[in-house]
């Protein structure tokens, strides 16, 4: 059976209207579907490549009418070249070091996760997830899913000058993390999280910089980045890695800045 059979196989919900949490006075609508079984992991791989989000068991994309401000984003990883300011936070976070581990929440994720929230999402629907749901997040997935940690060494610089007596593990201090799923052409991340003290180390930057890079190393063509809201100003980040490719109505086309 082809992706495509497990496409045509699924049965497709569409949400209530409700308000949009990106663009004022405007109401989004999410058509979605259920990922289970055997062929959870293809029928992600195919939805991937039309534009569609995994969250949890659940994979959906927008279905706004008369809006089409949200677009499925993915970066080039071959043709990827980073820019001077890129490249400068590659530096500043140099003493980071990546731990690929199995998707098992853990409280000091939780803890990280929580300050994230509550300093940089305080207004928004996921500052109410408490360790029970912050675990379902990163668990509950019926495909291949990774939590890629970022942990700074007890000698190293917190380029910060505030909290300099962090408490530390035998690991290393965690300050950032990520959720990303294996997929047949690439890496998506679902979601990522990072100390918000340490805001001079633009640590959302290089979580996405430091997967281009596992990305090449894996042979995968592409990191997917989920969906860039036109005329939102927190989502422009998504389209500063180029080439960026954006799904429109005739497929995968690429971004051009305007």
């Amino acid at each position: 059976m082809s992706h495509f059979d497990h496409t045509l196989r699924s049965q497709f919900f569409l949400t209530a209207p409700r308000p949009c949490p990106y663009l004022p006075n405007r109401t989004e609508r999410k058509l979605f579907t259920h990922l289970s079984g055997s062929s959870a992991a293809a029928l992600n791989d195919e939805l991937s490549r039309l534009g569609f989000r995994r969250s949890q068991t659940i994979v959906y994309r927008p279905a706004c009418v008369g809006c089409r401000a949200c677009l499925s984003t993915r970066i080039a990883v071959d043709e990827f070249e980073p820019t001077a300011s890129q490249k400068r936070v590659l530096r500043r976070n140099s003493d980071l070091v990546r731990r690929i581990s199995p998707d098992v929440a853990t409280d000091e994720q939780y803890q990280l996760f929580s300050r994230y929230l509550n300093t940089r999402h305080h207004e928004g629907g996921m500052t109410d997830m408490d360790v029970d749901d912050f675990a379902a997040m990163v668990e509950d997935t019926p495909i291949q899913t990774n939590v890629i940690e970022y942990r700074l060494s007890p000698k190293a610089n917190r380029c910060n000058d505030i909290d300099a007596n962090a408490s530390k593990t035998p690991d290393g201090e965690l300050v950032a993390a990520c959720l990303v799923d294996k997929l047949g052409d690439g890496l998506s991340l679902v979601y990522s999280f990072f100390e918000p003290e340490l805001s001079r180390r633009s640590l959302g930057r290089y979580i996405i910089l430091d997967q281009i890079n596992l990305a090449k190393l894996l042979n995968q063509p592409y990191v997917y980045l989920g969906f860039w809201v036109q005329g939102s100003d927190k989502m422009d980040y998504k389209i500063q890695f180029q080439p960026a490719e954006i799904m429109a109505d005739d497929g995968w086309r690429r971004f051009e800045p305007e």
